[in-house]
């Protein structure tokens, strides 16, 4: 750790906290309460502290006016559900984009240093890249396959590009695998309550996952330790498909196992497919290295199983 991120670590942080609102900020917004940072939330929720949409530059610099923060963090998102068709990503496509230049504005504003930016493993591309354990030195954002594949990714690309390469501003990139836990399992388990939840079968295919509270820690962490212009995966030690994720909510919780079906059948759910025929494995070395982070829950059962005994369910 070099001398100025242990002064990092060592301080406390006035935080302006893009979507602490949503289920990720809301994890962040305690994480970083609990390590001694004060937080303000900015969004166009009514839980947030500052009303201020993204995507209106005009209106968030004068909501931001006369402020001053320390780090800005964009952990916005324009998702409610999961996403099933491409067209439920553009909102968040665009935040990513566009949002992202407002937000830096804003950040450069209040006279922010360091600038945290909410990224994702899927950056790397959407597909199958087989048994290869991917580290942050691998090309990010590749340009998509499909047009609408370019656009989701083309926002990852954007995002970090410009939190990374702001000059004045310290950017660093968090690129989480899929969330689940508190907040973020809720839409699953009504779904498999109502036996609404066909799976394909994974044949092998796994994906990177973390734990809504593990991932908040490493946002705390690259707050405090993060070395800026880095990117970090975060992601728990154990990837798992899409159905045997699903099949193991099911059986933490007592629900019926989800029905598994041909991947065909999933085609009109567009960018659930893309999801359910990638494969992809990361690695956590560098976030654990230069962070310090490591994952309370390191498989998804461990997770689960932390959630349903503070639901009251063990």
């Amino acid at each position: 750790m070099t001398t100025n991120q242990s002064h990092e670590s060592s301080r406390s942080h006035s935080v302006l906290l893009a979507g602490a609102g949503g289920v990720l900020g809301g994890h962040v917004t305690r994480a970083l309460t609990e390590a001694g940072h004060k937080v303000t939330g900015l969004g166009r929720g009514a839980r947030n502290d500052i009303g201020a949409d993204l995507m209106d530059r005009d209106a968030l610099l004068r909501a931001v006016e006369g402020r001053h923060f320390d780090t800005v963090i964009h952990a916005a998102t324009a998702l409610r559900r999961a996403p099933m068709r491409h067209r439920d990503m553009y909102a968040t496509d665009a935040l990513r984009t566009d949002g992202t230049a407002h937000l830096i504005e804003a950040a450069r504003a209040t006279g922010a240093r360091r600038f945290v930016a909410e990224s994702m493993v899927f950056g790397y591309g959407y597909g199958d890249h087989g048994a290869q354990v991917i580290t942050e030195d691998a090309p990010f954002g590749p340009h998509g396959r499909t047009p609408e594949l370019e656009r989701h990714v083309a926002g990852m690309r954007v995002k970090e590009q410009l939190a990374l390469g702001t000059t004045g501003l310290e950017g660093i990139a968090v690129r989480f695998g899929l969330f689940y836990g508190p907040g973020g399992t809720d839409a699953i388990l009504l779904m498999l309550r109502r036996r609404q939840l066909p799976v394909p079968a994974d044949h092998g295919r796994v994906l990177p996952w973390v734990e809504l509270s593990d991932a908040a820690r490493a946002v705390v962490a690259a707050v405090e330790r993060g070395r800026p212009g880095q990117a970090y995966n975060i992601a728990d030690r154990a990837p798992l498909g899409f159905g045997a994720h699903a099949r193991c909510v099911a059986e933490e919780f007592g629900l019926p196992k989800p029905m598994t079906v041909p991947l065909w059948l999933m085609r009109p759910m567009s960018y659930a497919h893309t999801m359910m025929t990638s494969a992809l494995r990361v690695s956590t070395a560098k976030a654990e290295r230069e962070l310090g982070w490591t994952p309370v829950h390191p498989t998804v059962r461990d997770g689960l199983a932390a959630m349903r005994a503070a639901a009251g369910l063990a």
